[in-house]
């Protein structure tokens, strides 16, 4: 059952991941650490942050709560919305 939150700004980052059992590439996208997220989250939107600019890249992007039935919570943003690019990593 879905977690009833709302749409909210998050700062998250992209990252190479450790372990990639049931995940789709290396790079993904996490909350940045010191905010509202635990950086453990998986933040699933545009797979464009993640393969069209540099691994450690911050971006602002509206997200929510959720979770999917038999399985943790994640951080969901729709992958036509915008995203604000915070820091390019270079």
């Amino acid at each position: 059952m879905a977690k009833e939150t709302t749409y909210e700004s998050v700062l998250v980052e992209s990252y190479f991941a450790d372990n990639t059992s049931g995940k789709h590439g290396r790079i993904h996208i996490r909350p940045v650490g010191g905010h509202k997220y635990s950086t453990n989250l998986q933040v699933e939107c545009s797979k464009k942050l993640s393969s069209d600019y540099p691994v450690g890249t911050k971006f602002l992007l509206r997200a929510k709560l959720t979770d999917r039935e038999g399985g943790g919570a994640y951080l969901y943003s729709h992958f036509s919305w915008p995203v604000e690019i915070i820091q390019l990593k270079t």
